[in-house]
């Protein structure tokens, strides 16, 4: 996170954060505030969180605005984008955070499944930075997706939520290449993460991991920050946030 002693090294600038009413997302948004970036979110059911949220960054002294979007639909995805650089008027940062998780057996996976799989992991950041590319070109901007462990190693029993995040890890990169050398396009790659609690459930995860620990949103919002303030020659970057545990 930010130093509070720190300079401000986003002010005046916007970001918009998908899916950011609640968990990683809201840490996210959170920590572009504290950096001093006003904040546009999007949520889809999460209205009330997506308030609190709201409050919670204009208490950082900053700007904030949600959204309602489903993000499997095109429509609703190119209407927020344009309510936040109506209400902003500019666009610098897009985090496409919002993701689908599921488990399931590979041999028995239906096209439902997967397609709503792909639909919410690679279409919707795709479009969104669709979207966004006229906004974020003309600020020089940047896009940080957030992929997954799981994009890098296979996981047996979320084959589609894994190959759905290898795709948005080659989307980046695809991005990087044809978006430069107005916009930097880079991913965050989260392994476990937790809310804080002790789980008994993920512990083994913490056993197998280097740093003999699980991930916490503050770790995925160092990653973000990081490449929402780095220089603009880094990018097409596949950043692992894991504590060794892809190793």
């Amino acid at each position: 996170m930010v130093s509070a002693l720190a300079p401000r090294p986003l002010e005046g600038q916007v970001a918009l954060v998908t899916g950011a009413a609640k968990r990683i997302g809201r840490a996210l948004a959170l920590a572009l505030a504290e950096a001093g970036a006003s904040v546009a979110i999007t949520f889809r059911n999460s209205e009330a969180e997506a308030r609190q949220t709201v409050a919670d960054l204009e208490k950082l002294g900053v700007q904030a605005a949600a959204f309602r979007a489903e993000l499997r639909d095109p429509a609703q995805i190119r209407a927020a984008v344009d309510a936040a650089v109506a209400r902003f008027s500019r666009l610098d940062i897009l985090v496409n955070n919002a993701g689908r998780f599921e488990t399931a057996a590979l041999e028995s996976l239906t096209v439902e499944q997967w397609d709503a799989m792909f639909e919410t992991n690679t279409r919707a950041p795709f479009l969104t930075a669709q979207a966004a590319y006229p906004h974020l070109k003309a600020a020089r901007g940047r896009i940080i997706n957030i992929g997954s462990l799981g994009g890098l190693h296979p996981w047996a029993t979320h084959g589609h939520y894994c190959t759905s995040k290898a795709a948005l890890h080659m989307l980046t990169r695809t991005m990087s290449k044809a978006w430069a050398p107005e916009i930097s396009v880079n991913c965050v790659a989260p392994g476990m993460i937790v809310n804080g609690e002790v789980d008994p459930e993920f512990e083994h995860f913490a056993r197998r991991t280097p740093m003999q620990r699980n991930g916490t949103a503050a770790d995925v919002a160092a990653g973000v920050l990081f490449f929402a303030t780095s220089p603009q020659f880094i990018t097409g970057q596949i950043l692992s946030v894991d504590g060794g545990l892809g190793l």
